[in-house]
């Protein structure tokens, strides 16, 4: 049976409809493609970024060896989300001839005597360790996890929005198709149509 109309490979079953839905799982997948790339655009500019910064923070991060003066505490984080940190008050010198007293985060289970290290500036005051290689990669791999996601969730949104209309369409089409055919089709009087009405 040949199934073509007017153009090649045309079918006559084929509605605008279907075409319309061809078309919008189409962008979809063209968008899973452009997230991926905004994915890995993202991430690699949050890892060079990082790098970048790293590399310049990390001339200027020195790590001493401290002296705890003193048993250790706990702290509570700013945020309701934070985490309790052990604490203790350490002493320590840098540059040589300075000295320093300051509390900081100790492992837990530090004892007063015990030495710990600690990350200062060029000043030797107490700062955050420099960002690791491992602390980059995972930065640099949630920004692209939010771009991909972000990306997919916004084109599955459109891309369903759009179906909706469709379908919404097409009802409607279907409806109206059916008020003209199944008077003739089940053979019953349509409502303005009289006995003697052919």
């Amino acid at each position: 049976m040949d199934d073509r109309t007017t153009g090649p490979g045309a079918n006559p079953l084929r509605r605008k409809a279907d075409g319309a839905r061809t078309g919008l799982h189409a962008a979809f997948a063209v968008a899973c493609l452009i997230a991926v790339v905004c994915g890995a655009v993202v991430g690699w500019s949050a890892w060079t970024d990082g790098s970048r910064t790293a590399a310049t923070v990390v001339p200027h991060r020195h790590a001493v060896m401290a002296v705890t003066v003193d048993g250790t505490t706990y702290q509570a984080g700013g945020g309701p989300s934070d985490r309790t940190i052990t604490v203790a008050p350490v002493t320590w010198h840098y540059p040589p001839d300075r000295a320093h007293r300051e509390t900081v985060s100790v492992p837990p289970g530090t004892r007063k005597g015990d030495t710990v290290r600690v990350w200062v500036d060029d000043r030797g005051n107490a700062v955050a360790a420099p960002p690791d290689t491992a602390e980059l990669a995972l930065e640099a791999f949630g920004f692209g996890t939010v771009a991909l996601t972000g990306t997919l969730l916004v084109s599955g949104v459109l891309v369903r929005f759009g179906l909706r209309i469709v379908d919404a369409r097409c009802a409607r089409a279907w409806e109206t198709e059916w008020e003209d055919v199944e008077p003739l089709w089940t053979g019953r009087l349509r409502p303005d149509q009289g006995a003697d009405d052919g």
